[in-house]
């Protein structure tokens, strides 16, 4: 498959999805907020973007200043439809998680956590489910060595397939399987696919490391280009294959690999459905983006007015049309890319994902 090669049907569909985006991004309805509820962590990533640690100096949040701001939204949010993720740092780190978790449920929110799987086990997942869980995140990042080595923990292995393995015996539970993809577990895609089926796990999701964060001075956390396209062609045939439900993350514009490594088309919902609240008040996008792409705090700002007023540098990409977007043939279709993939400072593109699946397909043969 030649990524720049776009059927003239696809085409047709994206510029659909054109319209769809423009229109999204006109009436920005907030439905899925994230909370960055701690920076203190049990594990040492190597790809962590957060620089997070085990005694971090940014204080937990009181869970109180949270509620408030999200009792800000009244009015222009459905709370049955806005789905809140706690995250971190390593949320299961707060002891007032069910406490969170029960004033959210009371005020209608379904939520849910993303965990390196470490403290997660039956019971505390059982008090969890009562105070309203609905969804669960868990990492796998290869088998044992390789996860281990990315995660910076020699138990990480284990506790993370001790709480993937939970999973599918609980069906009132939303769960997510992902996979950080890079140069040293990109050679066992197949074995994890075949532990995932084994272990009965119906959803999994991949991603590719951005360089942001710790994972800047690691190059080995980069993709070849040819790896690069490889993964694509993987991600393809396990998705015909129907045996788990494969997805790529929502990282950027794929060209011809659109809708066949994913289920939708390419849309980056940063400041268009998406907000997040950082472990300092800082009011963002998605929880990876920070410096110059910070919209407020909510301890001098309203979440609402925020959100109806501020955040036009997500919703009018005609900024990003500068560098290697400038004179892109596919722009209209991608408008700049992922935002996380721009630098927080300067504004410009990190990498490109045609650009590097393009390289790739020089050194891939047919």
């Amino acid at each position: 498959m030649k990524v720049n090669k776009i059927s003239l049907r696809k085409k047709i569909a994206l510029s659909l999805f054109k319209k769809f985006k423009d229109n999204e991004s006109k009436i920005h309805q907030l439905n899925y907020i994230l909370w960055e509820c701690t920076l203190r962590c049990n594990l040492n990533c190597l790809h962590c973007g957060s620089d997070c640690k085990k005694d971090s100096l940014v204080k937990d949040m009181p869970a109180s200043d949270f509620l408030k701001a999200i009792d800000e939204l009244t009015g222009i949010i459905n709370p049955n439809k806005t789905m809140i993720v706690l995250t971190g740092g390593e949320a299961l780190l707060r002891k007032d998680l069910e406490q969170i978790g029960l004033s959210l449920y009371q005020r209608g929110f379904p939520w849910g956590i993303v965990t390196n799987g470490m403290l997660l086990t039956r019971n505390r997942i059982n008090a969890l489910l009562n105070s309203g869980l609905r969804a669960i995140t868990v990492s796998l990042d290869g088998m044992e060595a390789n996860h281990n080595w990315l995660r910076g923990t020699a138990r990480s292995y284990s506790s993370a397939l001790n709480a993937i393995r939970l999973l599918p015996s609980i069906p009132e539970l939303k769960y997510d399987l992902v996979t950080c993809v890079n140069q040293k577990n990109f050679g066992e895609l197949n074995q994890i696919k075949e532990l995932l089926i084994g272990l009965g796990i119906k959803e999994w999701r991949i991603f590719t490391i951005f360089p942001v964060g710790r994972a800047l001075n690691h190059k080995e956390l980069q993709l070849e280009p040819e790896s690069f396209k490889r993964l694509f062609d993987f991600i393809s045939q396990t998705r015909k294959e129907g045996k788990i439900k494969l997805n790529y993350g929502c990282e950027g514009f794929l060209g011809n690999y659109e809708r066949e490594v994913r289920d939708n088309f390419f849309i980056c919902r940063a400041g268009i459905n998406i907000a997040s609240i950082l472990a300092d008040g800082s009011i963002s996008a998605c929880p990876n983006l920070r410096e110059n792409f910070i919209q407020g705090n909510i301890y001098q700002d309203n979440f609402k007015d925020i959100w109806e007023n501020k955040y036009q540098i997500f919703r009018d990409k005609s900024w990003t049309k500068t560098g290697i977007c400038a004179d892109c043939d596919f722009y209209k279709y991608c408008e700049g890319n992922g935002m996380h993939l721009r630098d927080e400072k300067t504004g410009e593109l990190l990498f490109c994902h045609l650009k590097r699946i393009e390289a790739g397909e020089k050194v891939v043969k047919p």
